[in-house]
This record gives C-alpha cells, sequence and structure tokens, in this order.
C-alpha cells in the first residue's frame, strides 16, 4: 500500500515539499494553522515568488482542472492524523528576538499538537532547522504523547530560494537521522525516486542530522565574508578582487562558488542559522568552537556600512541632503521575493535615515518591500528609478539589471555613477556609455 504524507507548515519550505511530494507520486495532505494561507494554496496560489512552484501546484492540487488530485490542504490536526503514514514538520524556527538562539516555539506547538493525533506506527520527520539536540528532545515527547510505535526521523532541508523545485526533486544529497531500521525503510520507500537517479542517501544519529544544515550554512557564510575580508584587503593595497577571486577559484579545495565579493549574505537562513549555532555552542561548552563565526557576521554586516560609505563618497561625501539615490535590488538575492535581513534594503534604509532620497526597484520584491520599509520611494521600474538620481546602487543580482542598457539609463540619471555592490554588472560597457562604475574590492578606473 502506497505511503500518505502529510505536510506540517505550509511556508516557503512546506509548500514546496508538499507539491514535490505529489509530483513524486504520494498523495499529500497539507496543513497549516493559518486559514488564509490554506485557502490560497487550495487555488493553486502560493503566497511567496518561487520559480515553478504555482505550476507544480497548479499540477497537483485537487480540484483544480486537469491536475493529479494527489494534493490537499487542511486546518485540520485531526485531519492529518487520521490521514498520514509519514508526517514532515516544516515550520519555522526564526531568531529569538533581542538574542541570537532560535525560537522553537513552533516546532514545539506543532509537535504537541501532532502527536495525539497520530496512528500507531506513524514516522514524524522535522525538516526544520533546529539546535542540536531538539530532535532527542521531540522523540522523548512523541514517546510521551503519541500512541505505541510512533517514531521521529531529521530530515534536515538544503532548499536553496530560486531552485527550490529542482533541489526537492533532484537533492544533491538525503540526510536523514534516525534509529532503527524500520524508519530508514520508510526514508528509502519516499525518496526513493531520486535515490535511484543518483541522490546520495546519508543514513546518521539524531544530532548529526540537526549539525549538517547549520555547519553547511556556517560553512557557506565563511567562504562568502571571506572573499568580502579580502576586498577590503584589495582596497587597500590597489589589488582586485574579482580576479582575485578567478585565481584562488582554480584550486579544486576551494571552488569558484560563493567567491563574488560584495554587500554580503542576507535571506531568512544564514544569518539566524549562524547565530544560532553560536548560540548553542555556548549552550553545550563549546562556545570558543565558534568564536570565529562572530566575524564572519561582523564582516558581513561591515559590507553593508561600507557600500553607504561609498554612495556618500559618491554624492560629495558629507552627506546625503538633498540627494537622490536609485536602489536596485530589494530581495536578498535574485529569483525571489524574500526581504527578509535583505542587504539591499539594509543599504537603502540607512541612506534614507540619512537624509538621501531613495527609490527602490526590484523586479518580484516590491509589494515584501513596501509592508517592511513603507517609508522609501519605490518605482516601477529600472529605468523609472533612475530618473534624477545622483547616484545608482546595483544590489541585488537580477538578470534584468545585467541586461540593462547603460546608455539608455544614463539618459535618465542626474550623474552617470553607479555601485555595483554585488560585482555582477560589465564594468567595461558601463564605463564606455560614460559611466563611472565602482564595485567592492575593485581598483578605480
Amino acid at each position: 500500500m502506497a505511503l500518505k504524507i502529510t505536510v506540517i507548515g505550509t511556508g516557503y519550505l512546506g509548500a514546496t515539499h508538499a507539491a514535490a511530494m505529489a509530483e513524486l507520486g504520494f498523495e499529500v495532505l497539507g496543513l497549516d494553522v493559518v486559514p488564509e494561507k490554506i485557502e490560497m494554496l487550495a487555488a493553486g496560489r502560493v503566497p511567496m515568488y518561487e520559480p515553478g512552484l504555482e505550476e507544480l501546484l497548479a499540477k497537483h492540487v485537487a480540484g483544480i482542472e486537469g491536475s493529479s488530485g494527489r494534493l490537499r490542504f487542511t486546518t485540520s490536526w485531526e485531519e492529518v492524523g487520521e490521514f498520514g503514514d509519514v508526517h514532515f514538520v516544516c515550520v519555522n524556527t526564526p531568531q529569538k528576538h533581542g538574542e541570537y538562539a532560535c525560537d522553537m516555539s513552533y516546532v514545539d506547538a506543532a509537535f504537541a499538537s501532532l502527536a495525539p493525533q497520530l496512528k500507531d506506527g506513524a514516522l514524524v520527520v522535522g525538516k526544520s532547522t533546529v539546535p542540536v539536540g531538539s530532535a532527542d528532545r521531540l522523540a522523548r515527547l512523541l514517546a510521551e504523547q503519541a500512541p505505541v510505535g510512533v517514531e521521529l526521523a531529521w530530515n534536515p532541508e538544503f532548499l536553496r530560494e530560486g531552485f527550490a523545485v529542482q533541489d526537492t526533486l533532484h537533492p544533491d544529497r538525503i540526510v536523514v537521522g534516525l534509529e532503527s531500521e524500520r524508519a530508514e525503510k520508510l526514508m528509502r520507500e519516499v525518496y526513493a525516486t531520486p535515490v535511484a537517479e543518483g541522490s546520495p542517501f546519508v543514513v546518521t544519529d539524531f544530532p548529526t542530522a540537526e549539525l549538517v544544515k547549520t555547519s553547511a550554512n556556517s560553512f557557506l557564510a565563511t567562504k562568502i565574508s571571506f572573499i568580502n575580508a579580502m576586498a577590503e584587503v584589495c582596497e587597500a593595497a590597489g589589488g582586485d578582487v574579482v580576479k582575485l577571486a578567478e585565481a584562488i577559484g582554480y584550486d579544486e579545495r576551494i571552488g569558484k562558488k560563493f567567491l563574488r565579493a560584495g554587500i554580503g549574505f542576507g535571506g531568512g537562513c544564514l544569518p539566524k542559522d549562524i547565530r544560532a549555532f553560536m548560540a548553542r555552542a555556548g549552550e553545550l561548552g563549546a562556545d570558543q568552537a565558534l568564536t570565529f563565526l562572530r566575524e564572519v557576521d561582523s564582516i558581513n554586516m561591515r559590507r553593508r556600512g561600507h557600500m553607504v560609505e561609498l554612495a556618500r563618497d559618491a554624492v560629495g561625501g558629507d552627506s546625503f541632503l538633498g540627494k537622490r539615490v536609485a536602489v536596485l535590488g530589494a530581495t536578498f538575492k535574485p529569483d525571489s521575493d524574500d526581504v527578509r535581513d535583505s542587504p539591499a534594503l539594509n543599504v537603502a534604509g540607512q541612506i534614507h535615515l540619512q537624509g538621501g532620497q531613495v527609490t527602490v526597484y526590484d523586479p518580484k520584491g516590491m509589494a515584501n518591500a513596501r509592508r517592511l520599509f513603507p517609508t522609501l520611494g519605490y518605482a516601477d521600474s529600472a529605468l523609472e528609478a533612475v530618473r534624477g538620481a545622483d547616484v545608482v546602487l546595483h544590489l541585488t543580482e537580477w538578470r534584468e539589471f545585467r541586461e540593462l542598457d547603460p546608455a539608455e539609463l544614463g539618459a535618465e540619471t542626474s550623474s552617470r555613477i553607479i555601485l555595483d555592490g554585488r560585482n555582477a554588472l560589465d564594468a567595461e560597457a558601463w564605463r564606455e556609455a560614460g559611466w563611472t562604475y565602482r564595485a567592492m574590492g575593485r581598483p578605480r578606473a
């Protein structure tokens, strides 16, 4: 008999996972405590922008003409418990307000609501990013509150925003922390298709599975901050960080990915994950092991301030008062509408607070940006955003921005000065069109 799958929490992770499980051939029931979100998903619409996700939902959501009908949504814990054999918990784990530590309240509430409703022998699978040690505690909760035979597995997610559908259907690795052969058998059944395609299937214990995600994010954050630290040195020494990154990237031990210097990382994962990792290490008495992450975080935040300084210098050096600043980009990365801890919006906000007249344009993040920073100015196109600008800041590396016509934009600005905060534009093309082009970690032309 085919497994039936539930997904608890239908945000970015949960909605993607539910649609992908339906694509893999399972009957799926998604649950959320927000009725409006459930209504939207049941209509085949998603509350966020993620390439390919809405199309995948429409392909499987019950009630949509031509769909497989394998995917439904509910707000009922009782229905979820009765329906599912394998339950994926995909709720959010934000950073605690005023602390580095992870807020586990949503995960704890989900487990407490789910446990009494489960059928004998059900498998609960945690996918949320949690502090190491959480799985052991939650396994004890299930033993106390769930029926006999209910087990826990931990299966961290490694989704990249903008590639989430691809990463779920064709993962570069599948990691499962578990305690029994039966749990492993069920997880192998769930992921049979990607495993058959060649995705590595790594079986480990709970603590290691929990540590994999935070370790991976900490390594990537360190790599980004390393190249940004090198950008600071390049600026002081007159070097070119782009050429430096190219040269060291040819070393296979280092690799070329995540070596683009700029205004640093943001989003809902890397910043809060490395901070929560530091906090948890301290609780375990291993705080000295991760002290380097404090400098990683510090370098990252310093880059935002440096971009503000470069922009102030570009408009005269004293202040932003009376100056018009165009900001191209609001999301923390391209192919997403996510503005959580966005370096681009952080820079825009700092300049605004210092008296600059800031106008922002982003291909997908405008609505979210307006909600977070309602006092900034917003434009409907890049051309409109740069109109009358004294300086243009390129802060999110959307393809649309890389394909802009420098001459067309230059005709609209007050001054042809562009600061490339992502080292992603064609410097020569902009300079040939009469622009003063500057980028972090690169010599002035």
